[in-house]
């Protein structure tokens, strides 16, 4: 029941809310850009990018999972900001210049290679989900990475060629977009002290809620009260028995080693032992059969409920009752074929991932104290496994994102043509999620599977706004020689209103995506609509402002240095 709930929740999620998230997004696009001609070739691309990969996916081979599908809004995000960045520029050049084709060509000039930069660096960040232990995260990630790649081919080239061919009217009321990002700007360059100090504080305060988080997977609440399934459940859970189970498999040391006395003994200890755990319901095991049998054995005397004494008794007792069961059915679910082991299964109630870790912590420690070697094992079960993906997939994703931050860094360095600048590229690359998971840390404070995912999707997105701020940047000193304040103006000027105008579409259209029954997907869509927010928050307030006490620093260096010559 539980995976026929998974698909039919992702199912839902892509015929409603995948659709209604589409629509928010290119009206918002269209609503700022505000020329008919540049949305239609921006749901054009979007379009293009999104069949592409799911095609080069079916010919991979790679199957959609409930995780998986949620490629194509991921891969539409990406279609969106290359898009509305060529555009935005391409309308600020044709106002100043008048020339349609002269206007595409200086877009393309500007933002060739941050569009190029930001697409391998986000084909790279998504490539790092393959460290997942999740199968169907890493299907996510090259599927996604796939859908960068014919995104930006098709930004740069389709793009261009079909507005050249489309009519474009410049609407009057454009111009307003420009001039409040350079009023922004403008206070940016003035109130820089105050606002570097100020992010850094709250930056600050917000990371210190990040150890708040715990990890909380409870699978049966991946979904809501509006899925049959949860109601189901929780039915079950409160009038029948738990949904979640812990079953072992506890060995003896010898075929037929099941009706010694002592394994029994053990076997009857760790069961008692279980049943006065917190939240278990119920513990099968197959020494109630024997304990049940050797009563009815001696005319139902309650003094008789006990484990037999004798080896060869409790295998008669284990002989009796497989010749006394109905025809078809055996003991196969209880025991092995060879007689060598038996299962014990506890059944619990709806419990957190810490709390089902921790008490099978305690399992454990309790079988290496009082139980021979050959009794030694581990819990199993689907409770088991979502558990300890759990954690599993954080590591593993934590290690993915470092070996992709090293990686982006050297590019963005090599790039950038500058050392200083691609490592500061670091603090507005990596504080947006921090804060996110700070403030998740502050108001929720629970971390499941589908948020360990979180840091390795937006790090592509967060780099694509940082890139194109840097790229105007150090354009603006090297090529115009502004200084410092002036190039933090110009950038603010070319690349402010495309960040402004992604960034509120994509949220927008993530937050729809958290109106979702199904958890995995609301919660992944509610915190990367956050990180998105602080990672622009971070690229107005507080990169400029250490761009220019960067600069600072290095113009009081030289001078020292001149001084002292």
């Amino acid at each position: 029941m539980m995976n026929n709930a998974f698909p039919e929740a992702a199912q839902s999620d892509v015929k409603t809310l995948v659709p209604l998230m589409f629509l928010v997004i290119i009206l918002l696009v269209g609503f700022s850009i505000r020329i008919i001609s540049g949305t239609i070739a921006t749901l054009l691309v979007i379009i293009l990018a999104i069949v592409s990969a799911l095609g080069l996916t079916g010919m991979l081979g790679i199957k959609l999972s409930p995780p998986s599908t949620i490629s194509p809004t991921v891969i539409m995000t990406i279609a969106v900001a290359h898009c509305v960045h060529i555009l935005t520029n391409f309308l600020q050049s044709m106002r100043a210049s008048g020339d349609k084709r002269q206007a595409m060509v200086e877009s393309l000039r500007i933002n060739m290679q941050p569009v190029f930069i930001t697409s391998l660096t986000t084909a790279i960040g998504f490539l790092s989900m393959n460290f997942s232990d999740a199968p169907p995260f890493r299907d996510l990630g090259n599927i996604v990475a796939l859908g960068v790649i014919t995104g930006y081919l098709l930004s740069i080239t389709f793009l261009p060629a079909l507005m050249m061919v489309l009519p474009v009217r410049l609407p009057h009321s454009a111009t307003r977009g420009w001039q409040a990002m350079e009023q922004l700007g403008d206070f940016v360059v003035e109130q820089r002290r105050p606002l570097m100090w100020g992010m850094l504080l709250l930056v600050v305060g917000l990371v210190a809620f990040i150890p708040k988080n715990q990890l909380n997977d409870e699978f049966v609440k991946y979904f809501d009260e509006s899925i049959q399934f949860r109601v189901d459940t929780d039915y079950t859970t409160d009038n029948l028995t738990g949904m979640y189970e812990i079953s072992y498999s506890l060995g003896a040391a010898e075929s037929g080693g099941i009706s010694e006395p002592d394994y029994l003994n053990t076997l009857e200890d760790f069961a008692e032992w279980y049943r006065q755990q917190p939240n278990v319901l119920h513990v099968s095991t197959f020494t109630d059969v024997m304990k049940r049998i050797n009563k009815n054995m001696h005319n139902n005397d309650s003094d008789w409920y006990r484990i037999p004494d004798q080896r060869d008794l409790a295998a008669q007792y284990l002989l009796l009752y497989e010749m006394s069961l109905p025809f078809g059915l055996d003991l196969n679910n209880q025991i092995n074929v060879d007689k060598s082991a038996t299962r014990l299964q506890v059944n619990l109630k709806s419990v957190s991932s810490n709390e089902l870790l921790q008490l099978e912590q305690r399992a454990q420690a309790w079988l290496q104290q009082n139980a021979p070697e050959s009794m030694q094992a581990h819990g199993a079960g689907p409770t088991i496994m979502f558990a300890n993906i759990g954690y599993r997939n954080i590591r593993s994703m934590l290690q993915g994102t470092v070996i992709a931050l090293v990686l982006i860094s050297l590019i963005l360095i090599v790039a950038l043509r500058s050392l200083k600048i691609g490592l500061l590229s670091l603090v507005p690359n990596l504080i947006p999620a921090a804060m996110a998971f700070g403030i998740w840390g502050l108001l929720v404070g629970q971390v499941g599977l589908s948020l360990s995912v979180v840091v390795g999707m937006t790090l592509g997105i967060v780099v694509d706004d940082t890139v194109h701020f840097l790229s105007k940047y150090l354009r603006a000193r090297r090529e115009k020689g502004l200084s410092s304040p002036d190039a933090v103006r110009y950038a603010f000027s070319t690349v402010g209103m495309a960040l402004w105008v992604t960034s509120v579409a994509l949220v927008a259209g993530f937050l729809v995506l958290s109106l979702s029954a199904f958890e995995l997907n609301s919660g992944m869509g509610l915190l990367t609509a956050m990180t998105i927010t602080l990672a622009l928050i971070a690229d107005f307030l507080l990169l400029p402002p250490l761009l220019m006490k960067f600069e600072e620093i290095r113009e009081r260096g030289g001078s020292r240095v001149k001084h002292a010559v």
